[in-house]
């Protein structure tokens, strides 16, 4: 966490201090805006919290209910969402509430007694080992509320301060076919709830996402069509408090039997569970009356699937009927085919407005945020000039392709799961072998982690250039992923992947070659002065022409790094090479005092090398790691002109109309910060579970003296960081 570099902090550091329209962002829905979401479910939150990191944008949020979710349907997260969640900086706090899975049980009937179930297997849960193959994050059950909480906290108390317009429906929403329309997306509100309830507005943006739900209104709006099937086979879900002889009741459980099957869940907070009880087939023309099954009898029925076992039901948090069924809309925006390259997307859907599965693999509210992940930095990137329109057009092409693989994977897993237990004794029956489920379960663990997902290699965000020998750890298209290093400025060691964070900004990593640090004729130096300071590197193309720019005249765009998060791993020991052998790109100056940023400088561990952990060239490589945490490209060192090229395509240069305007925004509200702060007056409230002052008042510096260009200049400062009753807490 980084956060002193704007002054001395007196109160929470997670509150960042507003700037651009979060200094003065209306309570109220603006006409206008650049994007507007619809639906406050995991896609839209994680979506409003990546926008928020956008305080140059207008994104409002608005939600049919009139508060906040207080009992979520979801509750599996994979450990891809906490790679994710350590990116929004709320992964240890979550982690803290949360019930880890570490193993799962398969229970079966019993040969003696084929009524009555017993303990077949017990597989571990490869998330949990935290030298395994797949993450070092384990997979937990933590109410989807929860999570929707953490970024709703996330978002207010971003720069853009991002918070939910709840009380508000949509009713329809257009697309204006006029290609001079600057906000050509009308969408029709009602009122639904509060004192003014059924009063309508029309607001307009330039942008807008359906995060709506499987009944989507977005979605209709647009023409898009959901594909697929029902299953014909319901499915009772319970979240209740038992008291029960179950040996299991606090491990995830699969149970099939005689009387059918249950995926049996612990949650979080101890004593609660969620069942997952199978209702069987659905007759032809027994819709309604399934819908329409009672509490008792998905009581009753898990009771009868885990004899000999009592299952004595206490208390019931939530219960509900579904039936299981497979859909993916025909596009993720509302772009035709036959138009697609000649017309670039206006309207997006993400979530259940664009798939629909089962519950049972634990993948819903997990893929939902992946969408949202995907699209949130495309659009901050289209709306601030830094990237051209067709960046969106990459949405619908990765994450379609992705929901079908999905559909796929959870079609074999709830077959499985609903299907007869096959009994030897009658083959004649049919059913599953139970030993089949178990090793589908295992098999499937990479998908059913998150880490399946793959972008095709040759698409725009997934370069051609690439050379995958020089890392084969960092496989192309897949999720980044992190391992142990040696941090130079201060040894500690630390998770290189874990200070990514869910900022908009691109991630270089560099692996030096073998040459010591100092050397002045290493690749990677070469590497450095080439990013620095060629005209094509998009390093130089995409700097501020204020760049360097201190103080009062400062902005967060102007910082060095606005763009690119670029770091170095050398290959020497942490303690062979000092600060000034680092070439300056990777040691940025950044913040109104414009300060060096000393924490992108790694070493590889001694006893576990990253080089050897990810098979990484000793002649060096360079890593591309979108904003989502994709690799995108892996070049070699001694070929930086390829940076350029990987980039040329879509990244825009700094004097884009688009950039030119989010850089007066941004200085805008620098101004009006700058204005209130010295009269004592708040600028941006925080909010999600605390307030602060660094946020209300933010931080006035006034710099005097002189300092030079180089390593050892210095200036005399005087900083004063005003707290709410104007009382001065430093002056240097």
């Amino acid at each position: 966490m980084q956060f002193h570099h704007h002054g001395y902090v007196i109160s929470d550091p997670r509150i960042e201090p507003a700037a651009g329209r979060g200094v003065d962002r209306p309570d109220d829905l603006p006409d206008e805006m650049d994007v507007l979401i619809v639906g406050t479910g995991p896609a839209g939150m994680l979506l409003a919290a990546q926008m928020s990191q956008f305080p140059e944008v207008t994104c409002r949020i608005v939600e049919k209910r009139d508060r906040r979710l207080e009992i979520g349907q979801a509750d599996g997260l994979q450990a891809r969402s906490i790679e994710t969640f350590q990116a929004f900086g709320f992964a240890d706090r979550l982690l803290q509430e949360a019930y880890e899975i570490t193993e799962m049980s398969f229970w079966r009937p019993s040969k003696e007694n084929r009524d009555h179930i017993y303990r077949a297997e017990v597989t571990k849960d490869s998330a949990h080992d935290r030298d395994g193959v797949l993450s070092e994050f384990p997979h937990v059950i933590c109410n989807q509320a929860r999570v929707q909480d953490y970024f709703a906290e996330f978002a207010a108390n971003s720069p853009a301060r991002l918070r939910p317009d709840y009380g508000w429906a949509l009713e329809h929403l257009e697309v204006s076919a006029d290609p001079s329309a600057t906000h050509p997306v009308t969408a029709h509100l009602v009122r639904s709830a509060g004192e003014d309830e059924g009063e309508k507005r029309t607001v307009r943006a330039k942008y807008a996402v359906g995060c709506d739900g499987a009944h989507s209104q977005v979605r209709r709006d647009i023409g898009g069509k959901m594909h697929g099937d029902s299953r014909n086979h319901a499915w009772g879900v319970m979240d209740v408090l038992a008291d029960s002889d179950f040996p299991d009741y606090r491990t995830k459980c699969a149970i099939q039997s005689t009387s059918g099957s249950i995926l049996y869940i612990p949650r979080e907070g101890n004593s609660l569970v969620r069942i997952y009880v199978d209702l069987g087939e659905i007759p032809d023309g027994g819709k309604e009356k399934v819908r329409a099954t009672p509490l008792s009898t998905i009581v009753e029925t898990a009771q009868a699937i885990m004899r000999p076992y009592t299952l004595d039901v206490r208390h019931v948090a939530w219960w509900s009927v579904y039936e299981v069924g497979q859909r993916v809309t025909d596009s993720f925006d509302d772009v035709r085919p036959d138009e697609r390259g000649s017309k670039h997307p206006r309207v997006f859907t993400a979530g259940d407005a664009c798939h629909t599965h089962s519950a049972k693999a634990g993948q819903g509210m997990n893929v939902s945020m992946q969408d949202a992940f995907n699209l949130g930095w495309k659009l901050g990137h289209v709306l601030t000039g830094r990237a051209v329109p067709g960046l969106l057009d990459t949405y619908s092409q990765e994450r379609q392709d992705v929901a079908r693989k999905l559909i796929e994977f959870d079609r074999e897993w709830s077959t499985l799961m609903g299907a007869r237990t096959f009994d030897p004794e009658h083959p004649e029956l049919g059913g599953v072998d139970p030993e089949e489920v178990t090793a589908h379960y295992v098999k499937s663990e990479e998908q059913a982690s998150g880490f399946g997902v793959t972008y095709v290699r040759g698409q725009l965000l997934t370069s051609d250039l690439s050379d995958q020998s020089l890392a084969d750890g960092f496989p192309l298209g897949k999720r980044f992923r992190s391992a142990p290093v040696r941090r130079h400025c201060d040894a500690v060691p630390v998770e290189l992947g874990h200070h990514m964070r869910a900022d908009g900004r691109w991630r270089i990593y560099v692996f030096a070659d073998s040459a010591p640090a100092a050397s002045e004729e290493s690749a990677v130096r070469a590497w450095a002065r080439w990013f620095a300071e060629d005209p094509s590197s998009p390093y130089v193309r995409t700097q501020s022409p204020n760049r360097g720019a201190r103080d009062a005249d400062w902005t967060r765009a102007d910082d060095a790094g606005a763009l690119f998060d670029v770091k170095v791993i050398y290959q020497d020991d942490h303690n062979a090479f000092e600060p000034q052998d680092v070439p300056d790109v990777f040691r940025p100056r950044f913040g109104p005092f414009q300060v060096r940023d000393q924490e992108l400088v790694y070493a590889a561990e001694e006893g576990d090398d990253i080089f050897d952990r990810r098979g990484v060239s000793r002649d060096g490589a360079v890593i591309i790691v979108r904003p989502d945490m994709y690799v995108s490209a892996v070049l070699p060192l001694d070929r930086p002109e390829l940076v350029g090229e990987f980039f040329a395509p879509f990244l825009l240069d700094a004097d884009a109309p688009a950039a030119v305007e989010a850089r007066r925004v941004l200085a805008e509200g620098r101004d009006l910060l700058r204005e209130r702060s010295a009269s004592g007056q708040p600028a941006g409230k925080p909010g999600g579970f605390g307030g602060g002052a660094h946020a209300e008042a933010g931080v006035i510096s006034t710099l005097g003296g002189s300092a030079s260009d180089g390593e050892d200049g210095a200036a005399r400062a005087e900083i004063r960081t005003v707290a709410e009753d104007d009382q001065v807490i430093a002056d240097i």
